[in-house]
């Protein structure tokens, strides 16, 4: 009898994990392991497919994603509760709720977006929020604005809204004494900053002191404001709309100028398809900022 296998796009609607995420999990980790199709592509197995569910529900408990890859899968049934809650929402609701929230934008009702995106954040917690509405929800503005569905002016009207929103989520975090010390910033040219809000109200969750400059500081001035803050960590954040073939340069040069105790980070979509270069680490997601996070403090400790 076959084992029915499943194609990258049906886990990632099934698990909740992204491609980006089920790619990065395969290098870094060595699972899930899928099988490959007569074209090349990837096929996950069924008993895979279930684990990364399973290890997706933990994720949202808190528990982290590398201690869960690694362990045996008896082990992972009994740190899940005995009778499961019901999801929320299923990830098909999940989309559909997404759907209703572009259609108040398109229907300029910024009060309903504004309300809805707040009972959201309340119900889902600011770590949920941002990984399960904000990051899909920019991702489907973007597609809108590219296929021509959403003007510009709603797709800016989307990106005010939520940068407010994440802002005061951020702001009303409990004080107290941080740790790694991270300077959020884009390069000249890069405008979008959604992508620095999500991993700043990531990394203030996990207890980092953040540090944020907004968009498009020259290059000197990030190296100074490093020294000037004793950053630990310069995290940059790239898009799509940026030209990537000038992002190896810029980021060499970033590095030379930068104190040799700061680390350089840089996330977004736009660095999908670089290579990994001495000196610069590379976070193409939102889950691998917060591993990476909890990497600097194991070898900080």
């Amino acid at each position: 009898m076959n084992t029915p296998s499943f194609n990258i796009a049906a886990v990632e609607r099934d698990t909740g994990l992204s491609k980006d995420v089920l790619r990065m999990w395969e290098r870094r980790y060595g699972f899930p392991v899928p099988e490959r199709d007569l074209n090349g592509e990837r096929l996950y197995p069924a008993d895979q497919v279930e684990r990364l569910r399973l290890i997706k529900r933990l994720m949202d408990q808190g528990h982290r994603p590398g201690k869960l890859i690694a362990t045996p899968a008896e082990a992972l049934m009994a740190l899940a509760p005995r009778r499961a809650r019901p999801p929320e929402s299923s990830p098909s609701t999940d989309s559909t709720d997404r759907t209703e929230l572009l259609k108040l934008i398109k229907q300029h009702d910024i009060a309903g977006y504004q309300q809805a995106m707040q009972q959201r954040l309340a119900r889902q917690g600011l770590q949920r929020f941002v990984q399960d509405t904000v990051a899909p929800l920019t991702r489907q503005v973007g597609e809108a604005w590219e296929d021509g569905s959403f003007e510009v002016f709603e797709e800016h009207l989307f990106t005010e809204l939520t940068k407010r929103l994440l802002r005061q989520a951020i702001a009303a975090l409990p004080g107290g004494p941080r740790r790694p010390r991270v300077l959020l910033t884009s390069v000249p040219d890069e405008t979008h900053i959604l992508g620095l809000l999500m991993a700043e109200a990531l990394f203030a969750l996990e207890g980092a002191d953040c540090i944020p400059l907004g968009p498009q500081m020259p290059l000197l001035e990030i190296a100074r404001a490093a020294e000037a803050h004793h950053a630990d960590i310069v995290a940059l954040s790239f898009s799509v709309a940026f030209p990537q073939r000038q992002i190896p340069g810029l980021m060499q040069q970033l590095r030379m100028v930068l104190p040799a105790s700061t680390e350089l980070w840089i996330g977004g979509g736009g660095i999908l398809r670089l290579t990994a270069t001495e000196g610069i680490q590379l976070i193409p997601t939102l889950e691998g900022a917060i591993e990476a996070l909890a990497a600097w403090r194991n070898t900080h400790a």
